[in-house]
């Protein structure tokens, strides 16, 4: 079959339409493991019989990551004739051909940027015709360069789902009195460390902190002023600063960052046990108002837009005081929540959140969380392109 189609198409149009699909589907995925399944699919039957593709990571150990064959039945018995052929790293830079068995085997180097990645070895039971060695060459070439994107994209993946975790508190403390619920979910397919981030902390013997803020932008300059903030209102909170002062030192910090600085709206807050609830004392610093939901369904404002971080030198931040009696729980969101748009409209258009709220009475803290984050979800049929963070507490 191979030497048919070869013999129609080596110099045709079939031979551009045969790389262009190649192409398309090594560039389809971003998946390392899929690259070397692709990679054989490809090129059986149409080149060759079988095609076993071996990989290295710095220029260590070839291993074999795929095995394909046009006979499903011999890929058991091909795979113990390749268990005894020396395929060496330091020999995978340039095309050359050996025989296995019943087969001539043409070994062709995956080769990008530079780089040796592996090796694609084709079998077939007669000679490798020049133009198979010419197409096979190609589609390594090819091959190549989609592995090494895969592989580069699944390195940065990682590195920023570290970086994202790093950025979100190690552990959620006990509260007398308090039952709380946090959901946080970044956008997008973790090629960007989001700016969104929410922190809850023990700041005293009886006083505990929280946190919901948002970055702008994201990557890693957005990643290093959400690590300030969060590192910043801890230490300055188990030092005895109140929210607003501690909100007036952060703002300098990140003025002092200079253009590396970015802005950031914050709704920081303390947590008080008392004996009919908790008190809280909060600062909005640009940031969407925190909200009140009474077990009666009333759902009420209960902070004081403040000016956003890292913009003006010259700013004084005051504290709002909220009382939560038993059963009162207080919202608080990013703007991935309240900016939600299903075409010209947001989800906070004409009070939508608050809506979404009143019809929260009686749930646990938990279930607010659970129920506004799917109510977010369902407002617009598009994946959401922000990232988005919910802080909900209930006086118990």
């Amino acid at each position: 079959m191979a030497a048919e189609w070869l013999e129609e198409s080596a110099r045709g149009p079939h031979w551009l339409g045969f790389l262009a699909d190649a192409s398309d589907l090594l560039a389809g995925t971003l998946d390392p493991d899929m690259v070397p399944a692709i990679i054989a699919q490809v090129v059986v039957p149409r080149l060759a019989s079988w095609c076993a593709v071996y990989t290295s990571d710095n220029y260590g150990p070839m291993r074999l990551v795929y095995l394909w064959h046009a006979d499903e039945a011999r890929i058991d018995g091909l795979r113990e004739q390749l268990a005894d052929m020396d395929v060496d790293a330091a020999d995978a830079r340039v095309t050359s051909t050996v025989h296995l068995a019943d087969s001539q085997v043409l070994a062709v180097p995956l080769m990008a940027r530079g780089r040796g990645l592996g090796m694609m070895c084709l079998g077939r039971s007669d000679r490798f015709p020049d133009d198979v060695i010419q197409f096979a060459e190609d589609i390594g070439r090819r091959a190549a360069l989609a592995m090494d994107n895969a592989r580069l994209y699944a390195q940065q993946a990682a590195a920023n789902r570290a970086l994202q975790r790093s950025l979100l508190p190690p552990n959620e403390p006990e509260v007398p009195g308090l039952d709380y619920g946090v959901i946080y979910e970044p956008a997008g397919e973790t090629n960007e460390v989001g700016g969104d981030f929410y922190d809850l902390f023990k700041a005293g013997d009886d006083s505990w902190r929280f946190a919901i803020g948002d970055v702008c932008g994201t990557g890693p300059e957005a990643a290093a002023v959400t690590g300030l903030a969060r590192h910043t209102l801890r230490l300055l909170a188990r030092e005895g600063y109140g929210v607003a002062a501690v909100l007036g030192r952060l703002n300098q910090a990140i003025l002092e960052e200079g253009e590396r600085a970015r802005f950031l709206t914050l709704l920081h807050g303390d947590i008080t046990p008392v004996s009919t609830g908790l008190e809280v004392r909060l600062v909005s610093a640009g940031h969407p108002e925190a909200l009140r939901l009474r077990p009666s369904g009333k759902v009420e404002a209960v902070t004081t837009p403040q000016s956003l971080l890292g913009v003006f030198h010259e700013v004084m931040f005051e504290a709002d005081t909220v009382h939560l009696e038993h059963g009162d729980v207080l919202l608080a969101v990013t703007d991935g929540v309240t900016e939600r748009r299903s075409g010209g409209r947001l989800l906070d258009d004409d009070g939508g959140l608050a809506k979404l709220l009143a019809e929260c009475a009686g749930l646990s803290a938990r279930a607010v969380a659970e129920r506004i984050r799917r109510g977010a979800a369902e407002f617009a049929s598009e994946p959401s392109q922000d990232d988005l963070a919910i802080v909900v507490l209930r006086a118990r």
